[in-house]
C-alpha cells in the first residue's frame, strides 16, 4: 500500500488545522496499516510533465490531487475524507 502525500505526513497543526495528507496518514496507521509514504511535491494543478509522481497519482486515481492511496493490486482513490472512512471500515487484520 503506497500513501502518496505533498511534502509529508505532517501531524502538527497550521492555523489550527490539522494537514489532510496527516490526517489520512494517521488514520492508515490507527487502522494498524504501515503505508510506504510517497512525497509527490508540487501542486496538482501544475503541468504533469514537471511533475513525475503526480503522474503516477494520475494513473492511480484519474486525478492529480493528494493524498491519494494506492492498494497493492494497483487501484486507489484520493481525498482524505474518503482514505480516513475507508481505513475506518477496513482495519487490518490483527499478526
Amino acid at each position: 500500500m503506497k500513501l502518496y502525500v505533498c511534502y509529508g505526513a505532517w501531524t502538527q497543526k497550521f492555523f489550527g488545522h490539522a494537514h489532510p495528507c496527516g490526517d489520512a496518514h494517521q488514520a492508515l496507521l490507527d487502522a494498524g496499516y504501515d503505508p510506504e509514504v510517497v512525497k509527490v511535491y508540487g501542486l496538482g494543478p501544475l503541468p504533469l510533465a514537471l511533475q513525475p509522481k503526480r503522474r503516477q497519482v494520475k494513473a492511480v486515481t484519474g486525478r492529480t490531487w493528494v493524498p491519494a492511496i494506492e492498494f497493492d493490486d494497483g487501484s486507489g482513490f484520493d481525498e482524505s475524507a474518503k482514505i480516513i472512512e475507508w481505513a475506518k471500515q477496513n482495519p487490518a487484520a490483527a499478526a
